[in-house]
């Protein structure tokens, strides 16, 4: 089964997706933005909000569900994967979104993560990165960079830091995508794409936490740098990048190259199009992960969707091997099942 979608009344607004709680994050936190997102694209996704169901772990951005007028949970550390998976299993016509972080998603939660993701149940998840831990006071996260100083690593970290899109497509994640807090347009683009995904869909969300870690982001969300140093992905067109579009990526074989368009040596047509379904010029396109601020030729980090393919649901096959079970076997019973074979009797 697929997640039900209907004719939902179109008098639906935002407005009818938040509710009468107080938005308790800081202010000027990436979360509220990412929240208004979520908020403005739900009416749009032909799905009635008692079919909505919002599960979060726990951190700064789990307390999602309190903030969202449809059914949820505010679960355990690193278990909303796994909460979600079985209400899917259970309920397959429900629309599933699981909003973690780096730290619930990724450490404590990070064998869920990957589990959900091979297993490949039909739901959404929603992983804000701000590389640090933001509810508990400023501890580096799995995916700090290298010698961050923070309260937990004061001579700095020398933790090797995750590429969450790495770690799905390792997963064989059928869905793999980027935005970030500071772009509405495009975070409302990839919430949609990962809602119309069949199949687990990650969407990696950068999100600046402005107390502990403000700033994270800022060479590819603020005016003067985004345009250099961030790179949007667009289906069959050209990885083409710069503030005048006068940067482009070609293909040396499978190695990627930065060209200049301005220099008569190259054109648009040398350069690399994109194809969100092929898997390994996604791997190529992940690991595009400089540090921006090195010295020297660096690749701009991409936003958009890596990666989709068509993949059976977990939920859709764990049903038709039921079916098929019962249809060769008849219904169980469960009194015959506990006793066992073998039984015997103390007297």
């Amino acid at each position: 089964m697929s997640t039900t979608t209907t004719n939902v009344p179109s008098t639906l607004t935002a407005k009818d997706f938040a509710t009468d709680q107080e938005v308790r994050w800081c202010p000027g936190c990436g979360d509220y933005s990412i929240l208004a997102q979520v908020q403005k694209i739900m009416p749009g996704i032909g799905v009635p909000k008692e079919n909505i169901v919002i599960i979060s772990g726990i951190g700064c951005s789990s307390r999602f569900p309190y903030y969202m007028n449809t059914y949820g949970m505010h679960s355990i550390h690193g278990r909303a994967t796994a909460i979600a998976s079985g209400l899917k299993a259970t309920r397959p016509e429900l629309s599933v979104w699981i909003v973690t972080g780096d730290g619930d998603g990724l450490s404590i939660g990070g064998n869920h993560t990957i589990h959900l993701l091979r297993r490949n149940f039909d739901v959404n998840i929603l992983l804000f990165n701000n590389q640090i831990y933001g509810l508990t006071k400023g501890q580096y996260s799995p995916t700090s960079e290298e010698h961050k100083i923070t309260k937990s690593t004061p001579f700095g970290s020398i933790d090797h830091p995750f590429n969450p899109l790495a770690l799905a497509m390792g997963a064989d994640a059928s869905f793999i995508a980027r935005s970030m807090d500071r772009d509405p347009k495009h975070l409302q683009a990839m919430l949609t794409r990962a809602h119309q995904h069949k199949g687990a869909s990650l969407l990696e969300i950068y999100q600046n936490c402005n107390i502990f870690n403000d700033g994270a982001f800022e060479i590819f969300t603020e005016k003067g740098s985004k345009m250099d140093e961030a790179l949007f992905l667009e289906q069959g067109k050209p990885l083409v990048y710069g503030a005048n579009q006068q940067k482009g990526i070609k293909l040396d074989g499978m190695k990627p190259v930065v060209v200049d368009l301005t220099d008569g040596t190259h054109s648009i047509d040398d350069l690399w199009i994109h194809d969100e379904r092929d898997f390994y010029k996604a791997q190529v396109l992940i690991r595009m992960f400089d540090n921006p601020n090195q010295q020297g030729t660096h690749f701009p980090r991409p936003f958009g969707v890596f990666f989709e393919t068509e993949r059976a649901c977990y939920e859709d096959v764990m049903a038709m091997q039921i079916e098929e079970i019962i249809s060769t076997k008849g219904k169980g019973d469960l009194d015959k099942l506990l006793r066992g074979k073998e039984v015997w009797e103390i007297v």
